[in-house]
């Protein structure tokens, strides 16, 4: 039985959109802000790709393989309260990575700091999917939310250390928590579901059906995604000499990451002109061989920044679509499903960069770096294969 909240002065429509994609913004600043720091962690600690590769797969297993199951709990919780609380935590802890003493403080900053980005993240899409409009626009906007931050934040951090110390790092953060309390004071409340009909902390139907099934197909093209982000930057200083803090890394970054914004957005618009299945299968296929011409060109380029850009287009276009799609196909736990394809897509990508990390040492960043390009094959053929079996469910094309 469903147990309304009591009524509260609440914001909706596009001032409720705007709010949930700048706390997006802020949330993806912080908890993916790791791969800028990882050339500087490199030298501070002495540590070698593989034990990098370690810290990747760790801020992506409590950040994003979490997400699975802090979406159930959010569907019984409440998504205001979970998506504040989420950010507040994400924003401080993530914050105090530069600034870690030692190697096992930032390992409890990552773990704890992912923690709380896990929270918040299917709390927050499953409001922007009921501001109004367009579901896959709107989950779109979200996503260009996040990606912006993730695009921001190393041109920012980096900046901040090169002139003024990692000490100052940490007041960044304020950001993080003005929005937190933003989000608890004016995000409309979610009604409390009670009874059988209560979504299940594990479910292992939506793991088996469907929604399982784009899962795999999300975690094969997050690995890519994953692999340029974390493993540019150090491409970059070893292969081809530039400087830890260089400020091509960072414009690197930004520029894949605000390509990444535009490309959930032209999603969201394009999606009905063009049809979600082949919106879908399109963009995998032709972001290998874009992704492929990034090893290839002179960094810092308008060639390279071309490539880089068309990658960051070409290999999130696909995220807002898989998400509406299954949040479609599992109507009675959207959480859930919006945490299957938010986060644990991208944890189980970073898990697997563990082995790229392994392959960076055996036989160098750029072969590792074209075997994980390729994972966007299966990607493709696998979610086309599941979006057709599944149109007339889904009312797509």
């Amino acid at each position: 039985m469903a147990i309304a909240a009591p009524t509260r002065v609440a914001l909706t429509g596009v001032p409720l959109a705007l709010l949930i994609t700048g706390a997006h913004l802020a949330n993806d600043a912080f908890s993916n802000v790791l791969p800028a720091f990882l050339p500087t962690l490199q030298l501070r600690f002495g540590l070698g790709e593989a034990a990098l590769a370690g810290l990747v797969a760790l801020i992506s297993i409590s950040a994003n393989v979490l997400q699975a199951f802090a979406g159930a709990l959010t569907d019984r919780w409440g998504r205001r309260r979970a998506a504040a609380l989420g950010l507040l935590l994400s924003s401080v802890l993530m914050s105090f990575i530069a600034v870690a003493p030692s190697v096992s403080v930032l390992v409890l900053l990552l773990a704890f700091g992912g923690i709380g980005s896990a929270v918040f993240h299917p709390g927050a899409v499953a409001m922007m999917r009921g501001v109004g409009g367009r579901a896959s626009l709107n989950v779109g906007i979200f996503a260009a939310g996040g990606a912006v931050g993730t695009a921001i934040m190393p041109v920012v951090a980096l900046a901040v250390l090169r002139s003024y110390g990692p000490g100052y790092v940490p007041l960044l953060a304020l950001v993080g928590v003005a929005l937190a309390l933003a989000l608890l004071a004016m995000a409309p409340t979610q009604p409390h579901v009670d009874g059988p009909t209560r979504p299940k902390v594990f479910d292992p139907a939506l793991f088996r059906g469907p929604v399982g099934a784009l899962s795999l197909a999300g975690i094969l093209r997050a690995t890519a995604f994953v692999s340029f982000l974390s493993a540019m930057p150090l491409y970059l200083v070893n292969v081809r000499g530039f400087a830890a803090d260089a400020p091509l890394i960072g414009s690197t970054l930004a520029t894949y990451g605000f390509a990444a914004a535009t490309a959930g957005l032209l999603a969201g618009v394009f999606e009905a002109r063009i049809g979600r299945v082949r919106l879908v299968v399109a963009t995998m296929l032709l972001a290998v061989p874009v992704l492929v011409g990034t090893l290839f060109v002179v960094p810092g380029t308008a060639a390279y920044f071309v490539l880089v850009a068309l990658s960051g287009v070409l290999t999130n276009a696909s995220v807002p679509l898989l998400v509406v799609s299954a949040q479609d196909l599992a109507p009675h736990a959207v959480g859930t499903a919006s945490g299957m394809l938010m986060g644990f897509t991208w944890g189980m990508a970073g898990v697997a960069y563990l082995g790229f990390g392994a392959l960076q040492e055996l036989v160098g960043i750029t072969p590792a770096l074209l075997a994980s390009f390729a994972f966007l094959v299966p990607a493709a053929l696998l979610a086309g294969t599941i979006l057709r079996r599944h149109r007339a469910r889904l009312g797509c094309t």
